[in-house]
């Protein structure tokens, strides 16, 4: 047999062929580029339409459709005078939304720069659509809509984060039921990303950061959501070394080291790029404890460029900081040793010309111990003068779990506040759902959603109309769902039939529940499953039957979480519930959107206080499915008995398992008496009138309030503008305003171990009975020792006496002249309320250019 030797060739060079975009669809590359898109669907059926198949395949991502679609679909579509028409009227959508004239930004605050950022937004990750997967939960798709309301609101707004070489997982389940975790590899030419440039407008933006024994580079990628500019860090760069290219590779990766390199890089690396870019923003927002680090790079350039010392530098910055506190357990916050700390951040207190105790002292409690790590939350609520939770509960929570940080400071006057967490209603609501809408009150704008009469006018419609709705989405979701069960049997080798009942599976006309979101133990994701019995009775009553669609992952370490997902995979194949639970695999943007639309009801039942927030409720409400939840987070604040259903109470149990028990007991008897007969009561149609006047009521009380054209409105109107006004405060004086308060401040530490209050005088000798109306006189005597009477505030305070009793705080003026460093202050106090009180009177310290009235965290009691 005859053999011929021959060569296998070298392929050397690969090259990419991206198609040329034709004239007249010039404007999809700027649709591409802008993730306004991620909320008009009408502009991404543009780039759906060129190619129904490939758009699947790109993971619906409208760069990365530009780069692989035919060349001769572009030529077609380019032929076609409609398609034409519609991109040039899309891309005039999009510029003219671009300019706006007027915005609520400049109706609301006028005396702002337009031409200047207003605010910065710092955060680990970010959420906007799945063709950017750029977060892991809840709290990246908040970032990713806040940056979409401050756009449609005009508020000139930037923020910061990481770009991510993996997205945060791809879940696969495995034939045990086991989670499968894969990386999801970010192509970056595939992103809506350019370079971002310096202030010459040319180079692009790339910062140095030390880290031990080497210098550290990250590059600013620009992102663009309407008109709010978001830069992510990058550090896989050629001039890195292997480890330093590694630090954003993964979201939440790696170990303690590990997070302290990612958040240098975001906090101090955000701050220096926002610098070369030009940028000077009036307000830094940390969004988690993440980003704090931003408030020391702040105070550092203030040390470097105006020569102020560290404690001058940090009342500015504090002034002008604004910290969002998310994790209700203090185990979730990040905290690092002192000894990483010091490892790290040697250079920092060289520059700022401070002790190390003095750097650690802002990341630790009032009191501590020698090994007590450097808390990332403490660091920001030190570095901040508005702090805020995500819920009126969170808000409380969180002044419970931080009061050692203001020692003998009443817990309700402990400095946080809260705002409570919204979703951007359209990028969550169904486009068949808007256009129900639309029809009954014209088209709706961006700011219209926080508007009370915008929604009473569009819940007008029909009854059958709406209903026809709801089922063409429910099928819909019905249908992903098969696909995914019928993708897992497929790749598991499961029998033929198994495979071939995925396309029958799951009943149109069912009530259909969903559970969707990460899968951490206090979510108790298989609370339902405590009594199988009771659900198996609800769940196969033939003529009312039930299903539950279950999706979400636990994080790769998390192995509770996991046995969590295992063990509802494996009650979903028993017999008595086959077709009525289902689990659908690898939850993300896109999962949920099918959840969020077609579902009729939505199951959440963290344990309480532990959800912070929790916004997964709030979306599918904007699709008309109802909400059943523990009354924890927002849905405290939002349920009222006619527009959902809550479970349980509001009581705390110590006791998981009592909990537990009576939580699942109210939710079997919630559903099977109240849910299930409102929902197949049925007129001849199959529409369930009284079913529908409930998802009216929903809409109506939750629709415009837990939205974030609101939340952004009251961060803006509130937060923003007193920080801003406040950082003016002592940018304007050439910073002479921090010098004085900083002497100031460390002029009343010194002195106030002297102060001290006594002969309290409430209404008379021996007189502590009093009616509701009266006014009672109030006196005290204050030694103020070598301080004056101008700069301390001396109060009456007046609490009811039961737990959580509201206070109230009466300012007292001076009575005559200072004596022997006394001074009598006196007063009345409204008694507006019956009820057992209790009183005292306090003194604190006092100054005009304090931003927090328990700044110093310098507080004395009169003596009994």
């Amino acid at each position: 047999m005859e053999t011929t030797d021959y060569q296998v060739p070298a392929w050397p060079v690969h090259i990419s062929v991206v198609p040329r975009v034709p004239e007249g669809l010039e404007g999809l590359r700027s649709l591409a580029f802008n993730l306004w898109w991620s909320w008009n669907d009408d502009a991404l059926d543009l780039f759906r339409e060129l190619d129904p198949q490939l758009w699947e395949t790109c993971g619906h991502s409208p760069v990365r459709m530009l780069r692989l679609v035919k060349q001769n679909r572009l030529e077609v579509a380019a032929k076609d005078k409609g398609y034409r028409e519609r991109v040039e009227k899309m891309h005039a959508r999009l510029e003219a939304y671009l300019h706006r004239k007027e915005s609520w930004f400049t109706r609301n605050l006028p005396k702002e720069k337009r031409d200047s950022p207003f605010a910065a937004y710092f955060s680990a990750e970010f959420g906007f659509h799945e063709s950017l997967p750029n977060y892991s939960g809840g709290l990246g798709i908040l970032a990713g809509d806040h940056c979409k309301s401050a756009s449609d609101l005009g508020l000139p707004f930037v923020a910061v984060g990481l770009l991510y070489r993996f997205g945060y997982f791809s879940q696969r389940i495995n034939r045990d039921g086991w989670q499968e975790a894969s990386a999801i590899d970010n192509v970056f030419q595939d992103l809506p990303i350019r370079e971002a440039l310096a202030a010459d407008g040319k180079t692009p933006v790339v910062v140095e950061l030390a880290m031990p024994g080497r210098i550290v580079h990250a590059k600013a990628w620009e992102v663009r959501i309407g008109l709010t500019r978001l830069f992510l860090m990058d550090t896989d760069l050629a001039e890195n070394e292997p480890e330093d290219r590694r630090i954003t590779y993964q979201l939440y990766g790696g170990d303690h080291e590990m997070r302290v390199q990612q958040e240098i890089v975001l906090g101090i690396g955000g701050v220096r790029a926002l610098a070369a870019m030009g940028l000077e923003p009036g307000v830094f927002h940390m969004n988690e404890g993440h980003a704090a680090f931003l408030g020391l790079e702040r105070i550092r350039r203030l040390v470097k460029e105006a020569k102020l010392t560290f404690i001058e530098a940090l009342q500015s910055v504090a002034a002008s900081n604004v910290f969002t506190t998310h994790t209700p357990v203090p185990a979730g916050n990040d905290a690092f040793s002192p000894q990483l700390m010091e490892k790290y951040f040697v250079e920092f207190v060289a520059d700022c010309q401070i002790g190390f105790e003095d750097l650690l002292k802002l990341g630790r409690p009032w009191t501590y111990s020698a090994e007590e790590p450097f808390s990332m939350t403490i660091l920001a609520l030190r570095l901040s003068r508005q702090a805020n939770g995500v819920s009126a509960i969170h808000g409380k929570v969180s002044r419970g779990m931080w009061q050692n940080v203001w020692p003998g400071v009443p817990k309700e006057e402990i400095p946080i506040r809260h705002v409570t967490n919204g979703i951007h209603t359209f990028t969550w609501m169904a486009p068949e759902i808007r256009s129900l809408l639309e029809k009954q009150g014209g088209v709706w704008t961006e700011e219209e959603v926080a508007k009370v009469d915008e929604w009473k006018k569009r819940v007008d419609f029909k009854d059958k109309e709406y209903w026809k709705v709801h089922q063409k989405l429910k099928l819909k979701l019905l249908q992903f769902a098969r696909a995914n069960v019928r993708t897992q049997r497929l790749r598991n080798g499961s029998k033929p039939a198994d495979i071939r009942e995925t396309d029958q599976m799951l009943d149109p006309k069912a009530l259909t529940i969903g559970f969707a979101r990460r899968f951490a133990t206090y979510k108790r994701a298989a609370l339902l499953f405590r009594d199988l019995e009771k659900l198996a009775q609800i769940v196969n009553d033939p003529a009312r039957p039930v299903q539950f669609l279950f999706a979400g992952k636990a994080h790769p370490a998390d192995e509770g979480g996991k046995r969590l997902i295992q063990q509802i995979v494996k009650i979903s194949a028993l017999p008595q519930f086959k077709d009525r639970i289902v689990f659908v695999e690898n939850y993300d943007f896109n999962v949920a959107r099918f959840l969020y639309h077609g579902c009729d009801v939505w199951l959440n039942n963290p344990t309480r206080p532990l959800e912070a927030s929790g916004t997964s409720g709030e979306k599918v409400i904007t699709n008309g499915c109802l909400n059943f939840s523990v009354r924890d987070g927002w849905w405290d604040e939002a349920f009222d008995g006619t527009n959902g259903w809550a479970i349980g109470d509001d009581t705390f149990r110590l006791e998981p398992e009592v909990q537990d028990e009576f939580d699942s007991f109210s939710m079997y008897e919630i559903l099977k008496h109240e849910i299930v007969p409102l929902y197949y009561d049925q007129d001849g149609e199959g529409v369930p009138k009284r079913w529908i006047d409930r998802v009216r009521r929903s809409l109506v009380t939750i629709g415009p309030v837990y939205n974030t054209s609101r939340m952004v409105a009251e961060y803006a109107g509130d937060f923003y503008r007193r920080a801003a006004e406040n950082g003016r405060m002592f940018a304007e004086s050439g910073w002479e305003k921090s010098r004085q308060l900083a002497l100031w401040k460390d002029k009343v530490r010194k002195a106030w171990p002297q102060v001290r209050a006594n002969a309290v005088r409430w209404n008379g000798p021996g007189r502590t009975t009093v009616s509701v109306g009266e006014t009672v006189p109030v006196s005290v005597n204050v030694f103020l020792g070598s301080l004056q009477g101008g700069e301390v505030a001396v109060e009456a305070y007046l609490m009811a006496a039961e737990p959580d009793g509201k206070s109230k705080v009466v300012r007292l003026e001076p009575q005559g002249e200072i004596r022997d460093g006394w001074q009598g202050y006196g007063g009345r106090v409204p008694v507006d309320d019956s009820g057992n009180f209790k009183f005292n009177v306090r003194v604190r310290p006092s100054h005009p250019s304090l931003t927090q009235a328990h700044e110093l965290r310098l507080i004395t009691w009169a003596e009994s």
